[in-house]
Parts: C-alpha cells; structure tokens; sequence
C-alpha cells in the first residue's frame, strides 16, 4: 500500500478545514504535511489552494524553515504574509531575503518595494526594481503612482518629474485606448500642477 500523495494529503485537510472552520485541527495537519513531504510534492499540491493563504502560508512556512534560501518558497511566504495583514516588516524581511538568494526574482523585488510603508522610501523602492527590471510595466506604473502621490503629499517637484517620466514611459508603450485615456488624463493632471 502506497502513502497518501501531498495532493491527497492536502486535499483531504482543506475538505476537512471547510466542513468543520477548526484552524487549530488545519494547522496541525498541514504542519504533519508539510514535514511528510518534498518541497516539489507540496509546491505542486499547493496550486489549487493559492488563494487559501490560511494553507498556503503555514505549508510555506515550513518550507522555508528547512529550505532558508528557497526564493519562490520565501516569495510564497510573503505574499500569503501580506494578504493576511502580517504587516510590512515581516513582508519586506522576508522579501529581503528572496532578494539575496535570487536577484532575478521580480516578485521578491514587487514585494520588497510594496512592504515599504514610508512614501518617499516606497517610490525609491520602485525606481530600483524599474532600473532593475526595464521591461517592468507593473513596476514602472507602481514607480509612477508612488512618485504622484509623493509630489502631491509633499510637493516635491523631482518626484512630479519622475512621475511624469514614467507616465510618459507607459503611454509610448500602451496598446489599448483606455489606456491611453487614463495616462493621457494623468499626465494631464500632473502637468498643470501648481504646488
């Protein structure tokens, strides 16, 4: 007789976890599978259940206790952090640490720069992961948000330009006419500004 896969495993505790709402049971069996199993079994049993950051997150965690420099198991982490409100210093540490084991983890990057809650900081966050990513349309459009909302905050006319640059970056490279609408209104806005 085989052992149960990770799949069945993890398909049978969540089935249980929605009949029952006992996230003390859940958490136990999803500590027991996530140590009965590999990194790959469990990354594979986990697809269906991204959205469930109450399984996905435990599992990760775990995951990353034994595999520390596990980028994708860090990023997992994080992110499933970041949705359930962890806060944005355990977010931006464990991107931190994505970062250094992986510098081509994009999503390390998104999330290092999404977990800094200073403004000004957030939108120099952002500017590193566009010069670090070109070819990053979310990071430019998230560089371009941060930096308007810092102009208009502290009327900083750098980061107008730099908000102005990137918007301008974006509409060169938009495909859709919605798009082009809302940048063109943006760009607008942020060109007759008078602080």
């Amino acid at each position: 007789m085989h052992a149960p896969s990770a799949q069945t495993d993890l398909d049978r505790a969540v089935a249980d976890y929605r009949r029952t709402a006992d996230i003390s049971v859940l958490l136990a069996k999803l500590d027991e599978i996530a140590k009965a199993h590999t990194t790959d079994q469990l990354t594979a049993a986990l697809e269906p259940y991204m959205g469930l950051h109450e399984v996905a997150g435990p599992v990760f965690e775990v995951i990353v206790a034994r595999e520390p420099d596990n980028s994708r198991a860090l990023v997992a982490l994080a992110n499933a952090f970041w949705l359930t409100g962890r806060g944005p210093e355990v977010v931006s540490a464990l991107a931190e640490r994505a970062r250094a084991a992986d510098p081509c983890n994009r999503a390390a990057w998104h999330l290092w720069a999404l977990a800094q809650s200073t403004p000004r900081e957030r939108t120099d966050r952002w500017r590193q992961v566009v010069e670090r990513f070109p070819e990053d349309e979310l990071a430019r459009a998230n560089l371009a948000d941060n930096a308007a909302s810092l102009a208009g905050a502290e009327n900083d006319p750098v980061a107008l330009k730099v908000a102005i640059a990137a918007y301008e970056h974006l509409l060169a490279r938009a495909t859709r006419d919605d798009q082009r609408t809302a940048l063109g209104r943006a760009l607008d806005t942020l060109r007759n500004w008078n602080p």
